[in-house]
């Protein structure tokens, strides 16, 4: 799951190139950091989510612990929106060998580490710890805190110093994998707590829709358009009064993979039409 899917193999002898191996793989996008911070966070945290598995499974594969020598942006590919390596000519299961703790030295450009040397003379962990401290610094660190929803801040804040930190890093997994789920099955009455009581009164006109009146908002799930994800009508209203353009809302029946529902904010409800499918919110006027 964790890494790029071999379909299938072809070895065959050439005249002009000996030995020809040709492989058949799944295809995916290139990961492009600068696209990846314009896109919704909650995608960011699905590739984040990935990403911690991986993490999980290179340090209890059935080789051992393994470590990726090149673990950049460019050695990975996103695949139905969650992140794979495809490049493994770099991973090494090699513990490094010591005589003494010094000789367990990381080095990386902004900070270093230096780990216990154990009594089979291997460097601690060193394989999991490189994996972790590049997650942090090529991924986390960029993905997960920005634009995050402020209620899950202090926890996120949390999580990347501890990786950053090489601190427990299965409690990290845990959090990552368990308490960030911003599903409503699993967050609902912590997401509940935080949403805000908004003031403002809006009329629900049920099985309505308004086709026009759009404004751009960031990030939106519409390039259009202001198209984002709610955990229920109260994060919606909070929303639209956080936008001063915003004079309406209207509820779809699509939601994110994490189940969160998609909605459309309006800069006005001079036309409404009929949808079964949709209920809208017009914002009332004194």
């Amino acid at each position: 799951l964790c890494c790029f899917q071999l379909y299938g193999y072809c070895y065959q002898d050439s005249n002009d190139i000996p030995d020809t191996l040709t492989t058949i793989t799944e295809l995916g996008s290139p990961l492009e950091m600068i696209q990846l911070l314009q896109t919704s966070w909650e995608d960011r945290f699905r590739i984040c989510l990935s990403l911690v598995r991986l993490l999980h499974y290179l340090a209890h594969s059935p080789l051992g612990s393994v470590t990726l020598l090149d673990f950049r942006p460019r050695q990975f590919v996103i695949v139905d929106g969650e992140l794979k390596v495809t490049d493994l000519d770099d991973a090494s299961v090699e513990e490094s060998s010591c005589t003494s703790n010094s000789d367990c030295f990381m080095e990386f450009p902004a900070r270093n580490f230096t780990l216990p040397c154990s009594v089979e003379g291997r460097c601690q962990s060193m394989n999991e710890k490189r994996n972790l401290y590049n997650a942090y610094r090529f991924f986390f660190t960029y993905l997960l805190p920005h634009s995050a929803p402020s209620s899950l801040r202090p926890l996120l804040d949390k999580i990347v110093n501890a990786t950053g930190n090489h601190n427990k890093h299965v409690i990290c997994t845990e959090y990552l994998a368990l308490e960030l789920s911003p599903s409503p099955s699993a967050n609902s009455e912590f997401t509940q707590k935080c949403v805000k009581s908004a003031n403002t009164q809006y009329r629900r006109v049920p099985e309505a829709f308004i086709p026009e009146e759009n404004y751009r908002c960031w990030p939106s799930y519409h390039h259009k358009g202001c198209l984002l994800s709610v955990f229920d009508v109260n994060e919606a209203i909070e929303i639209c009064d956080s936008y001063s353009q915003c004079k309406a809302f209207v509820l779809t029946n699509q939601t994110t993979w994490t189940g969160r529902q998609l909605v459309f904010f309006k800069m006005a409800s001079n036309h409404i039409v009929p949808d079964p499918d949709k209920i809208t919110y017009v914002k009332v006027t004194d």
